[in-house]
């Protein structure tokens, strides 16, 4: 047992309000101690930050926590200045008055802990005010990024390496990340030259969130309702493209949704203006491209909707993530088309090339890894099994066969005998690939199918095939979906990069055997917000939890901070199922720290037994 471990726990509680860490915190947090190296996989919301800031509040010396976006720095930063815990960053966001105001105050010794972007480490000054510093730890935020195998390969994560090795003495050094396969981490392993570091992998399991794909004949009337559904709560609407991002954000704003924007087209003052809107709940819904999507640490999302299905299932399982982080129910939705496909390679091809910092060999390489992970992604779009199975399986984590809690176990299905359009549906592929010698896409087969007059029909001939217009009587998005089905069950596969359809081996059958082709089909879909549990949901007054809120809304108004910060979700439902009526009751509530009760225990607990007393009255 590690004799700082108990000082731990007890920053743990002043600080933070947590009376004990989570299983998985402790071997973290007891190798950091130790001064060992670390590796932990924690998915979004699993309390990875306090492995390392809490280390550092005990360590006599500076930690320095390396992490890719402005925006991760910023929310951090500004929750620990709540907690009373002295942090800062430095990064391009600043003047440069304010970086050199913030290094001398480093070369002071007045923070514990400093956030800094990896190509800051090579900057001159930068390395003349920390060779001056005992550095205690240095932390490694989204370290997948350090790999050529990660989902977000970046080159500059390479200068932490050097970085280490120029320092008089080695820190222990702490690498965390989301998601990463075997592959990844070994390869963070050997990069970042962790020594023996204790690795611990959590399970990427998040209970509390609902997984479901939707495949809406309209998108935009789909994404109106479900936010409809959803007016009181804050959520993330991530898009594909700047243009959809605008597109949608337009929409919103005209339906009368307070919502905003977010992408890399934007300059970077309206960026800040926005994600600050949607911090603060001024705009609750934010509309994105996954530009807005590394270190959102938001803990109020109550929904993800990705209105374009991602490139990968990391980056998927990344940004819906955001959602339910203070641990409350929350929903992750995907709106799913067959155009999704083609606009994910587009980016994939268009992405890679425009990267400068990578090498030929490098781009061939990080394309073939991403046309994988589309395909995986797509996969997890059309497939009718357990949703939260599918995400587990990619990970390599075992689960139970279904979760009880996505779309697809929720949902209702039947069994229908569907050989007639199978027979129909193979039998045009197999006569267009004889006619073109190539195969086509999906988009093309259901346009011959349902006898479309399209240009590019008549261009390559496929209305003079004797299969064009076999299925008119069924609208383009039906044939698609049969084809999607018969893809499923084995029939059809798809190439990856030129996305052509053609038979399987297991085709022959239907069409020359009259094998049986017998279909589940979804009947029904669960699209409805859940009812949230709350906490000791017998003493829980709606009431009390809406009075709670509104005067967190208030404080943070006041503090130009956003209500996450003040007090999470969980926090406040937690408060209003005790009901405390002493600071010392407050403090038992789960999330209340020292220095969040002395800041604005007061006026909770008056707020709490104002609403007590007007309730005696009016009984």
């Amino acid at each position: 047992m590690n004799p700082y471990l108990d000082q731990a726990r007890e920053l743990l509680s002043r600080f933070y309000g947590y009376r004990d860490f989570r299983p998985a915190q402790v071997p973290v947090i007891e190798s950091l101690l130790a001064g060992h190296d670390a590796l932990a996989i924690m998915p979004t919301g699993a309390g990875k930050s306090i492995c390392f800031q809490i280390p550092a509040l005990i360590f006599p010396g500076l930690t320095l926590v390396i992490s890719p976006l402005i925006s991760l720095m910023k929310d951090q930063v500004d929750a620990l200045a709540e907690q009373g815990i002295p942090a800062t960053y430095i990064n391009s966001s600043l003047s440069l008055a304010e970086s050199d105001a913030r290094l001398s105050a480093i070369a002071q010794g007045r923070y514990k802990l400093v956030y800094v972007a990896p190509e800051r480490l090579s900057t001159s000054y930068f390395q003349y005010i920390i060779d001056k510093q005992t550095i205690s730890m240095v932390a490694v935020d989204e370290a997948h990024c350090i790999s050529q195998w990660g989902q977000d390969f970046r080159p500059s994560y390479l200068k932490i390496v050097e970085f280490l090795q120029r320092l008089p003495r080695r820190p222990a050094v702490a690498a965390f990340t989301a998601t990463a396969t075997a592959q990844v981490r070994a390869d963070i392993i050997r990069i970042l030259q962790l020594h023996e570091p204790e690795t611990v992998v959590t399970g990427f399991d998040r209970p509390n969130l609902r997984f479901e794909v939707l495949r809406p004949k309209d998108k935009r009337t789909a994404l109106l309702q479900l936010l409809s559904e959803r007016r009181d709560k804050s959520g993330i609407v991530y898009c594909a493209t700047r243009k959809t991002v605008e597109q949608v954000c337009g929409l919103l704003q005209e339906a009368g949704f307070a919502a905003t924007r977010y992408h890399a087209g934007l300059d970077a003052d309206e960026r800040k203006e926005n994600q600050e809107a949607f911090i603060c709940d001024r705009s609750p819904v934010m509309a994105a491209t996954n530009a807005f999507g590394m270190g959102i640490d938001k803990s109020n999302v109550s929904y993800v909707i990705h209105y374009n299905m991602p490139k990968s299932v990391e980056a998927y399982y990344q940004e819906a993530g955001r959602a339910g982080r203070d641990g409350s129910p929350a929903d992750c939705i995907l709106l799913y088309s067959s155009g999704d496909v083609t606009t994910a390679k587009f980016l994939i091809f268009n992405s890679s090339a425009e990267n400068e910092e990578l090498t030929d060999e490098e781009r061939q390489m990080v394309q073939a890894q991403d046309l994988a992970r589309l395909e995986a992604m797509t996969g997890y779009c059309k497939t009718q099994d357990c949703l939260r199975g599918y995400l587990l399986d990619y990970f390599g984590q075992p689960h139970e066969k279904t979760c009880g809690n996505c779309g697809n176990c929720l949902a209702e299905y039947v069994t229908r005998d569907l050989t007639r359009e199978a027979q129909m549906i193979l039998s045009c592929v197999v006569r267009a690939r004889n006619r073109l010698g190539y195969c086509v896409g999906a988009s093309i087969l259901s346009q011959t199918l349902h006898g479309g007059r399209s240009a590019r029909v008549r261009e390559l001939g496929l209305d003079l095939l004797p299969t064009y217009g076999l299925m008119s009587a069924l609208p383009g998005a039906q044939i698609r979906e049969w084809i999607e089905l018969l893809e499923r069950a084995g029939y059809l596969e798809t190439d990856p990069v030129h996305g052509g359809i053609d038979t399987t081996e297991r085709a022959a059958a239907v069409l020359f055997s009259d094998e049986q082709v017998l279909a589940r089909v979804q009947r029904t879909t669960f699209t409805g917000p859940r009812t949230q549990k709350k906490a000791a949901a017998s003493r829980t007054d709606e009431p009390l939890l809406a009075a709670l809120k509104a005067l967190r809304f208030r404080i943070a108004q006041e503090q130009g901070v956003p209500a996450y910060i003040v007090f999470s979700n969980a926090t406040l439902l937690d408060m209003a199922a005790k009901r405390p009526g002493s600071m010392q009751e407050l403090l038992e509530v789960s999330g209340v720290g020292h220095v969040k009760a002395e800041r604005y225990g007061a006026a909770f607990l008056n707020e709490i037994r104002q609403f007590e007393h007007t309730n005696r009255e009016e009984s």
